[in-house]
């Protein structure tokens, strides 16, 4: 059968929605407010850092959109350090990375980097840059250094050299949580929704925490109708949260005993662990809607009858059939 031809009609009008369209209103700086001289006060204290690390200022301007004023310098390898709370270093991105590098002969793009603590440089999007560096044995890194401190805490919106995992993104976000929460304990986890992204990574982090290997994947569906960041202090909400992952863990337990139990059976699909969690989310069959602010159900109660629903599973009603509508549900969401 000949394959149907598409309309010229539909595909002009497809071709009409992907274009990028500028928009109307034009925004930022111009030339001459970009350029910034080393000089000025606004960016004297970042030179006089630099020039104490040993390194040298190179240039500075403003960046053209929120015209912060920023240092493009070169610093010692051993002045740079990535932010605490940074997810964990890939050892195999961070040689290949290097190995990148190495065949091009040239290291390009500069790391972002904010005064940190103490004086020292952070860099909250360059760890893998940084560690291809040290492999390459490099002296000096160049950089674009911020005054504004507050940048460390855009982690997830900076960072693009490595694409981020769910255990990535949680571990980094409850790590931004703690260190947050000791110097600015007053701060709310409501008033950081830019810098957190969504609630269920604090809830999920904590859980990783304590357990790398946890398949925080088939838990995040559910958390991501009945989790939201609150309006009480950060010390107040992460002792919360650990509550709730501490009974996130404990079903999860029970979502393990289950599925061995099924595969003792004989069922060896794939799919088991989201089809029991699935089998037992209290809150499936609730269509969430874009920006819901109110959850399907208060995060505790969900908890609560999940764990109570993991205890009572009947393994008698489990069927294939079932696992193979899981599969395809899993499948087309891939």
């Amino acid at each position: 059968m000949a394959a149907k031809k598409k309309s010229p009609a539909k595909t002009k009008a497809k071709a009409k929605r992907a274009r990028l369209m500028p928009s109307l209103v034009k925004r930022g700086l111009s030339a001459m407010e970009v350029a910034l001289p080393i000089e000025h006060a606004e960016i004297n204290a970042v030179v006089e850092l630099v020039r104490k690390a040993g390194g040298a200022p190179l240039g500075a301007y403003r960046e053209p959109l929120g015209g912060r004023p920023l240092l493009l310098a070169s610093l010692p390898f051993s002045a740079v350090q990535p932010t605490p709370f940074q997810r964990d270093l890939s050892p195999t991105h961070a040689k290949k990375l290097a190995g990148a590098i190495e065949a091009t002969a040239a290291f390009l793009d500069p790391l972002i980097v904010v005064r940190g603590e103490d004086g020292r440089f952070w860099t909250p999007n360059g760890r893998h840059r940084l560690a291809a560096a040290k492999v390459l044995g490099l002296k000096q890194i160049t950089v674009l250094i911020s005054p504004d401190e507050t940048l460390s805490y855009r982690i997830l919106a900076l960072n693009t050299e490595k694409a981020h995992n769910l255990k990535d993104k949680s571990l980094e976000v409850v790590r931004m949580a703690r260190n947050l929460a000791k110097r600015d304990p007053k701060r709310t986890e409501a008033s950081l929704a830019a810098e957190f992204e969504a609630a269920e990574l604090l809830t999920l982090g904590l859980v990783y925490e304590g357990n790398l290997r946890f398949g925080g994947g088939a838990y995040s569906p559910v958390l991501k109708k009945v989790d939201r960041l609150t309006t009480k202090p950060l010390p107040a909400a992460i002792r919360e949260r650990e509550a709730y992952a501490k009974r996130l863990a404990e079903i999860d337990a029970e979502v393990k005993r289950i599925v061995g139990e099924l595969q003792a059976r004989g069922m060896k699909s794939p799919y088991l662990r989201s089809y029991v969690v699935a089998r037992i989310n209290p809150v499936r069959f609730h269509k969430a809607k874009p920006g819901d602010k109110k959850p399907a159900m208060p995060i505790a109660q969900a908890l609560l009858r999940m764990y109570a629903a993991a205890k009572k599973f009947d393994l008698n009603k489990v069927n294939m059939s079932d696992l193979a509508f899981v599969a395809a549900g899993a499948e087309s969401a891939e």
